[in-house]
């Protein structure tokens, strides 16, 4: 899965009328991209500059449940949504993720609404699923955004930003030890105020905060770290399995310099359940084929004559030997299991799936299930339950997969979950 997470968004009312009628450049320019990759949106959720989406590829769709979108607002005291925090959570594959785009209050000298923004936003996100009803119930937390933490030195001690900037040329090997130990964020976590639950890899890139537009030198603001990507992991919410994250990568993108701020770029790979529904993984030969044993019981209660069968006469003076077995509480006669028969039956698996639900669910959710990236690409809308149908006898070429976009924010990934579920018993 794919998140994007943007801060400071243009959301002047002009703007947000605009992006209520329209998608917004930003998701645009992702989607047309992103298409092209496989993947579709699973779910977006904006509060006027801050925008967090979610994709995912298709073939994650039928293990996604239970998604739903939050926001916080704290600016002007919580009446304005210049900053605040969008969040996304949902399960996939068994386990519980909740992602949160956040974009706290600015200022180096203004850290304490900093800790007040944090501590806000993790108790005031609630959602419906019960067992995960907080942003930190979830078994992975990523917890993203401009963090506005600043450097904060001691006030006989505080450097200039040039200062700062010259010391940063003479770093060697990305070791920014000397500078993060300043950092606010940390301190917040060391003193048990904010950010407490959070883990963040090692930071071997530079400060993301200020740069002159356009360039890559820094303002005349003290260069900060304000741009994080924090993670959480409740190792131990399951029997036999240890969840983990591990960080293949934690970088900044410095040749972007239409900000004033570099953007973060992190890679997990997560750990997750092994349910039934990933029998996919299991060699064909092994599914595949299914053994049914037959034979004639006799159950407990019913007389002999009736059963067919009777049990064997025993010469007189002898003891009777016990000639029947208790098989899952029904007394079955060792005669009659002794002539069982065992077949081998083999189905061929299901390649793809046209329709899904009734035709009510299909009218709703299904009834345009693609869209085109841009007008530009000039593709053909294709209905797959129609495809289906009319596949044998049309010889008509199809476009490929790739140049198309599924929305599935429209679609509902929810909905179409669920029916996933019902209908074909997927856990």
């Amino acid at each position: 899965m794919d998140t994007l997470s943007l801060q400071e968004v243009k959301s002047a009312p002009q703007n947000m009328v605009m992006d209520s009628l329209f998608t917004d450049p930003w998701t645009s320019t992702f989607n047309k991209i992103l298409c092209r990759q496989g993947f579709i949106i699973a779910k977006t959720i904006r509060l006027q500059g801050i925008i967090l989406i979610v994709y995912t590829q298709l073939k994650h769709v039928t293990h996604l449940r239970d998604i739903e979108a939050q926001y916080t607002k704290i600016g002007f005291g919580g009446l304005w949504g210049n900053k605040g925090a969008v969040s996304v959570r949902f399960n996939i594959y068994g386990c519980s993720v909740c992602l949160v785009n956040c974009h706290l209050t600015a200022h180096e000298h203004l850290h304490h609404h900093r800790v007040t923004d944090y501590n806000t936003i993790v108790n005031n996100h609630t959602y419906h699923v019960t067992e995960t009803t907080h942003i930190l119930f979830h078994d992975y937390v990523f917890f993203i955004g401009d963090l506005n933490c600043r450097l904060d030195h001691p006030p006989d001690e505080s450097p200039s930003a040039e200062e700062i900037a010259a010391a940063l040329q003479e770093v060697e090997k990305d070791k920014y030890a000397a500078l993060l130990k300043y950092d606010q964020l940390y301190a917040s976590q060391e003193l048990d105020e904010a950010f407490v639950e959070l883990t963040e890899p090692e930071i071997r890139f530079p400060p993301t905060y200020k740069f002159i537009l356009g360039t890559d030198d820094y303002d005349l603001k003290k260069p900060s770290w304000t741009d994080r990507i924090l993670y959480k992991v409740v190792p131990n919410n399951y029997e036999n399995i240890t969840l983990r994250a591990d960080c293949l990568s934690y970088n900044d993108v410095p040749h972007y310099t239409v900000s004033d701020h570099k953007p973060v770029v992190a890679v997990y790979t997560i750990k997750r359940l092994l349910t039934r529904s990933l029998m996919a993984d299991v060699p064909r030969a092994t599914r595949s084929m299914i053994r049914m044993r037959t034979a004639l019981v006799k159950p407990a209660d019913t007389p002999e004559d009736e059963a067919g069968t009777s049990t064997p006469d025993v010469p007189e003076g002898e003891e009777e030997e016990d000639v029947c077995d208790n098989v899952d509480g029904v007394f079955v006669s060792d005669e009659v299991m002794a002539n069982y028969t065992e077949k081998t039956v083999e189905f061929a698996p299901v390649v793809r799936i046209w329709y899904i639900g009734d035709a009510d669910f299909r009218t709703q959710c299904i009834s345009d299930p693609f869209e085109v990236c841009s007008k530009e690409d000039a593709l053909v809308t294709i209905d797959p339950c129609e495809q289906a149908s009319t596949s044998s006898s049309s010889g008509k070429p199809t476009t490929a997969t790739t140049d198309l976009f599924t929305d599935f924010t429209g679609l509902d990934v929810t909905k179409l979950s669920r029916h996933f579920s019902n209908d074909l018993s997927i856990d």
